[in-house]
């Protein structure tokens, strides 16, 4: 039994599509495994830095006011 030649162009057609979205979606599982990287690595280097300042969680502001400005 013979597909009709329109039939088998609408199937094919689907198979391209069907191949895209399945690249198109190992593309954004890629990106996304990279942007979870990168936020462990940042949190690290933050909690890195926190435990470098401790004091700076405490400390009291600062008042802009009681500074001089570099051009001074």
């Amino acid at each position: 039994m013979d597909i009709p030649q329109k039939l088998e162009d609408r199937l094919v057609d689907l198979e391209v599509k069907a191949a895209y979205a399945d690249d198109l979606l190992d593309q954004l599982s890629d990106q996304i495994y990279r942007q979870q990287q990168q936020m462990e690595l940042l949190l690290h280097e933050l909690r890195l830095m926190r435990e470098r300042l401790p004091e700076a969680g405490t400390a009291a502001p600062r008042n802009l006011r009681d500074e001089i400005p570099p051009h001074y």
